[in-house]
């Protein structure tokens, strides 16, 4: 599958998909503080692969430590950590994954700084190892979902990209091309970022799985039309009560797909359910800066001081969903996480 991420001699590689599909560039962090630029700059985004990343970020912040006492190793872990959860407030994962991390560092920390250190350099490599596997049983979940000859709508990218391999929305569509379905794929370009028409064509492309490109605001139509079959998104936060933080633009799909009686499905790993909220109104939705809305591929295409609103997500309430595909099988309403 794509080289997302990956460990080697002391630091994280990953690709950079702000370059991508111009050019496959890697970067290599060897800080804790790298990872974390590179989390809040998008180099990786999608909330596993986040998850996946920080987790990493905090075993190299680890492996930075000069201090043994308790007490300053203390301190030193913990600036670590904060600073790594401030990078994406609403991508639930990744804080699932530092928490994971930290109760291994608790469990740990009195045996000394090196088997602290090989401890979270093994969990953070099991989050991953584990992420890829969970992908998979999605995939085998949801694949079913899906009709010979069906066209598939998706917004933004829930694919390899967005976690360590094989996707949950694009993971479900490359399950059923695996048995043999004729799947087609109309993917949103998913503005500003344009996740789908950067990310997530060029990985259908690379797997011969056919692709259309719309711009976000042709859904509608497309569906009215007759012309979508089903709706397949990722996500970043599920609250309780099923309602689910997901790319900005999800929500409209959300409506559309309603109106039209096309199904929506939601396909995530339960490390995404924050079980703690009891609804979508309690998730935080990330503001990013002006400029990506004001700019396109690094060029002005509007008044250079206008006023920008830039959110990175929204919330879809669960009435709206048709179920939600986890590695434990599919969940319909009324959702009880």
């Amino acid at each position: 599958m794509l080289p997302t991420i990956a460990w080697r001699n002391r630091s994280l590689i990953m690709i950079d998909q702000r370059k991508l599909p111009g050019q496959e560039v890697y970067v290599r962090c060897r800080t804790y503080i790298q990872v974390a630029q590179a989390i809040e700059k998008m180099v990786i985004r999608g909330a596993p692969a986040i998850g996946i990343a920080a987790a990493y970020g905090l075993a190299l912040g680890v492996m930075g430590l000069r201090h043994e006492t308790a007490k300053l190793m203390d301190r030193e872990f913990d600036k670590v950590f904060r600073r790594l959860e401030r990078t994406r407030p609403t991508a639930r994962n990744l804080f699932w994954a530092l928490d994971r991390m930290k109760a291994v560092y608790e469990r740990e920390r009195g045996r000394g700084l090196r088997t602290v250190r090989e401890a979270l350099l093994a969990e953070a490599q099991a989050i991953e190892r584990e992420d890829a596997e969970t992908n998979q049983k999605i995939g085998l979940h949801g694949r079913d979902l899906l009709c010979d000859g069906q066209t598939v709508l998706t917004h933004c990218n829930a694919g390899a990209l967005a976690t360590a391999a094989y996707g949950t929305a694009l993971g479900v569509i490359r399950a059923a091309v695996a048995q043999g379905k004729k799947i087609r794929v109309v993917a949103d370009e998913t503005r500003p970022f344009l996740q789908g028409a950067r990310l997530t064509v060029w990985e259908l492309a690379r797997e011969a799985i056919p692709v259309t490109l719309i711009t976000d605001s042709m859904a509608g139509w497309l569906m009215q039309r007759g012309e979508i079959g089903v709706v397949i998104v990722g996500a970043d936060r599920i609250a309780r009560n099923g309602d689910t933080a997901n790319k900005i633009g999800t929500y409209a799909v959300a409506v559309l797909a309603k109106e039209n009686g096309v199904p929506f499905y939601v396909a995530a790993p339960m490390s995404t359910i924050a079980a703690t909220l009891e609804d979508g109104s309690a998730i935080p939705i990330e503001e990013r800066q002006p400029r990506e809305v004001r700019e396109a591929g690094g060029r002005l295409v509007t008044v250079a001081d206008v006023n920008v609103r830039n959110p990175a997500f929204d919330i879809t309430p669960a009435r709206y969903i048709t179920g939600i595909i986890t590695e434990k099988g599919i969940s319909r309403p009324p959702y009880k996480f």
